[in-house]
């Protein structure tokens, strides 16, 4: 049975983060985010990690679900204390970089303000 280990909501959506979502990232960051980071970032409500990222996980983003293939050395200290990491859409078993956090599923082609960020355990 899965279990919520972090919730919170896209509060804003920087000038440039749609594009890159549709080049097969994206980049969140928590209220707050350095301003020439924040144009390409989802800027959300950030809500307490209860469990580090790990392989298996589920991610949700808005009414679309993704399973981590991979973790990046940092990335649960960056997500803890700034709300911070990139998902990269690739389905790599290999983190590219140290704060990535790599997901398979399909690139969403939208998402709103008020949209849910919900990770799951397995």
């Amino acid at each position: 049975m899965s279990k919520i280990i972090y919730y919170s909501k896209i509060r804003q959506i920087g000038d440039f983060a749609k594009e890159a979502l549709a080049d097969g990232m994206l980049i969140l960051f928590n209220e707050g985010a350095p301003s020439d980071l924040a144009d390409y970032c989802f800027i959300h409500s950030h809500g307490e990690l209860r469990q580090n990222l790990k392989i298996g996980q589920c991610i949700q983003l808005g009414k679309h679900a993704f399973q981590i293939t991979s973790v990046g050395d940092v990335a649960t200290t960056n997500f803890k204390e700034l709300g911070h990491i990139t998902l990269k859409f690739d389905g790599s078993c290999d983190a590219e970089l140290p704060g990535t956090v790599h997901v398979v599923g399909e690139i969403p082609n939208q998402l709103n303000i008020d949209d849910e960020i919900i990770i799951l355990t397995i």
